[in-house]
């Protein structure tokens, strides 16, 4: 909700009505760019609506939307996050390579020199691996880390990866420089308030199911607990459509940078979930706003252990960032 104080009402009573707010539970927030006399408020509504009679307001307005911190009314200039040395949001592009499955340390050390000469921003590699089956492969676990922290360190690249249960945060926050949240764990609140209690940036991946308010309240959760570096990613979901493993939904990318402050990615691999279609979708995310990309890279996707079959060849994946190249200095974008 947001309230808007009467014009005459002198600093003293201000102040005085401000401690009457917080002390109800409310957290006020100035608007930015908008008059003195108009604050946010953030917490319970009923606790706000008691305030709607208060010989101090002109006008309580209720606000539908139910996510205030992520809210662009509350902060319209892009928030930009930092992986590392490496800025997400505002006027560059990036794009963050590697396997679904870190496998082993001659194929991290292969991708990561392999996207780093193709122009690369990031490293991604699954340790910790959330799979529909309890016979695949579930990756190495702190072993994995390791292998995948030795890639990125030798070739320069921030590295993020998948954060699946609280315990592990300990392990992850020693070898990467970003966390992600997988779209099974979108609404997985206990784990959302852990890795909005530290301060690694966060990735926050769309449930398979999940509408965009839904996701913008989880992001909620994570501001909330005190960590404002969080970068959403659109990786699409789940329809009636089986020509591909899922629908990758960009118009979410316009939607979300006109309602949240917050940077936006897409991943095309897990969007459909066949290479061959990653390129012309990376393509249009670009042109659509998005803020930069996540994409699987295997020196083998043949024999890729997990999602080979949306996992880009190193060549494939060199030609596709020359080519997105060309298309941001078309469209006054900046890849770094």
């Amino acid at each position: 909700m947001y309230v808007v104080l009467k014009p005459d009402l002198d600093p003293e009573a201000q102040n005085r009505f401000i401690d009457e707010l917080k002390n109800a539970h409310l957290e006020v927030v100035a608007l930015p760019g908008l008059d003195r006399r108009a604050f946010a408020l953030v917490g319970p509504p009923h606790a706000a609506e008691r305030f709607a009679s208060h010989p101090y307001v002109e006008e309580l307005i209720r606000d539908e939307a139910p996510y205030k911190r992520v809210a662009r009314a509350l902060h319209p200039h892009d928030t930009l996050v930092s992986i590392g040395s490496l800025t997400v949001g505002g006027d560059a592009f990036v794009v963050i390579g590697g396997p679904c499955a870190v496998e082993t340390p001659e194929q991290m050390q292969t991708i990561a020199s392999q996207i780093r000469a193709a122009g690369a921003h990031g490293l991604r590699g699954g340790a910790y691996k959330p799979r529909s089956s309890p016979y695949s492969f579930q990756g190495h676990g702190i072993q994995g880390l390791v292998m995948l922290s030795d890639a990125g360190s030798r070739y320069g690249l921030p590295v993020v990866s998948e954060i699946m249960d609280a315990q592990d945060l300990p392990h992850l926050a020693a070898h990467v420089q970003a966390l992600q949240v997988g779209a099974r764990n979108m609404q997985n609140f206990s784990l959302l308030k852990t890795v909005g209690s530290q301060t690694l940036p966060v990735i926050l991946k769309r449930g398979l199911s999940a509408t965009l308010e839904e996701l913008l309240l989880a992001a909620e959760y994570i501001v909330n607990a005190g960590n404002d570096q969080v970068i959403l990613c659109e990786r699409g979901i789940r329809t009636f459509e089986t020509a591909t493993r899922n629908t990758l939904d960009l118009n979410a990318v316009a939607w979300l940078k006109n309602k949240t402050h917050l940077p936006v990615l897409v991943d095309p691999s897990h969007g459909t979930g066949l290479a061959e279609l990653v390129p012309p979708l990376s393509k249009a995310a670009l042109a659509v706003g998005a803020d930069g990309l996540l994409i699987e890279v295997h020196p083998d996707p043949t024999h890729a252990w997990s999602d080979g079959r949306q996992s880009l060849t190193p060549e494939a994946f060199s030609r596709l960032m020359r080519e997105l190249r060309s298309l941001a200095e078309v469209i006054g974008r900046h890849m770094p």
